[in-house]
């Protein structure tokens, strides 16, 4: 398998998981700090945790260390049209017809 199509499988793989997607998405709007993250969608920081690590490792996001606290933010700004995409297609999919 191609390196590519492996990192693509990989950030599919990511994207599966609804934690992280909405994650992507908080982030989109700009950077969060984990605690943040986790009073948004009501999950415990361990779990924010687990997911920011899963996602630094498929190179999605990054931090910045500020008064030493972690602030998150997209990696790529690309990711956005990614997210809007899949979710056009969603909706798209879901109000078709065959």
């Amino acid at each position: 398998m191609a390196e590519t199509h492996y990192r693509a499988s990989r950030f599919c793989r990511v994207l599966g998981n609804p934690t992280a997607y909405q994650i992507l998405r908080i982030l989109t709007a700009g950077k969060k700090m984990p605690t943040e993250l986790s009073f948004a969608l009501g999950l415990s920081i361990k779990t924010i945790s687990e997911v920011l690590r899963n996602l630094r490792q498929v190179d999605l996001v990054r931090y910045d260390t500020i008064n030493n606290r972690k602030v998150y933010y997209l990696k790529d700004p690309a990711i956005k049209t990614i997210l809007k995409t899949l979710e056009n297609y969603t909706d798209k999919m879901r109000f078709k017809k065959w």
